[in-house]
Parts: structure tokens; C-alpha cells; sequence
């Protein structure tokens, strides 16, 4: 003995069962817009400019003059961002934006070698900022530093 399954006759021109087509039809609009959205999201925050950042600093205290002597750096907060100090073998005073100019790691200097390296991908500046080897498309920005008092005090250009 078999049983067949019967389904009950649906009048001509009646969708099967309206109700679950439509849940479905929405379920699957839904779905495919959070799809959009998870893919297409990440890809705008990429090419989104950043903001400006708010902190906006001319001058600051980078040091004690004790703190740096010669063939010496030091890094230090400039505004929002840090920045470099060095005390040259001479006792010339320097900074620069410690940010490499390639992909923003912050560089050091390297006393006796009389250079600022980015330790990312090997990048080379020397003490006038200026590209000696490496990756770094353009040369780190240059601050104005100055002694007064027992202090060293670092300005934008």
C-alpha cells in the first residue's frame, strides 16, 4: 500500500503561498544588502580622506638641555603627533617629524652613524631630513629648535 501525497488544488493565477514568497523575497533583499554593505564599507573607510587632527601645537618644550647631549635624540610629543629631537656630534640642534614619510612608522636616530632610521623597511634619512636610502618617497619635515634657559624648545618652521 502506497500513500501519495496530495497537495490541495490552488485556483489558477494564485501564487503558491504569498506569504512565504514575500518573507523570502525580503529575507533575501535584506541579505544581499548586508553584503553590500559589509563589502563596500571597508573599502570607503580606505579611500576616505582622514581628518585633520585637532590638537594644533606651534611651540612645545621638547627637553632639558641635561637630557640630550651630543650625538644624541630624543622623541617627544609634538601636538598630536611625535616628533624627533637630535643633539648632532657638533651640538647642533635638529627635529624633525619622527613619522616616516613611507608608510608612518616613527624613526630613531642612530648616535655614530649620524642618521635617522625608520626600522619598518630599512629607510634612511640623514641629519638634514633628507633621503639617503630605503622606501620614503620624500624627505621628513623639519621644526626649528632653539635653547632658552636650561630648556629646548621645538617650532614649526
Amino acid at each position: 500500500m502506497a500513500f501519495e501525497l496530495k497537495s490541495p488544488k490552488i485556483p489558477a493565477g494564485q501564487p503558491e503561498n504569498p506569504e512565504r514568497r514575500s518573507f523570502f523575497s525580503t529575507a533575501l533583499s535584506t541579505f544581499g544588502l548586508a553584503l553590500v554593505g559589509f563589502v563596500f564599507y571597508p573599502v570607503f573607510k580606505y579611500l576616505k580622506q582622514p581628518q585633520a587632527s585637532g590638537i594644533n601645537v606651534k611651540t612645545t618644550v621638547a627637553a632639558k638641555i641635561s637630557e640630550l647631549p651630543n650625538d644624541s635624540g630624543k622623541i617627544f610629543r609634538f601636538g598630536d603627533s611625535p616628533a624627533i629631537l637630535i643633539r648632532t656630534p657638533e651640538g647642533q640642534l635638529k627635529s624633525f617629524s619622527a613619522v616616516c614619510t613611507h608608510l608612518d612608522c616613527t624613526v630613531q636616530y642612530v648616535p655614530g652613524k649620524r642618521h635617522i632610521l625608520c626600522a619598518c623597511h630599512n629607510g634612511k634619512y640623514d641629519l638634514n631630513g633628507r633621503v639617503i636610502s630605503g622606501p620614503p618617497p620624500r624627505p621628513l619635515e623639519e621644526f626649528k629648535a632653539y635653547e632658552e634657559g636650561e630648556d629646548i624648545f621645538v617650532s614649526k618652521a
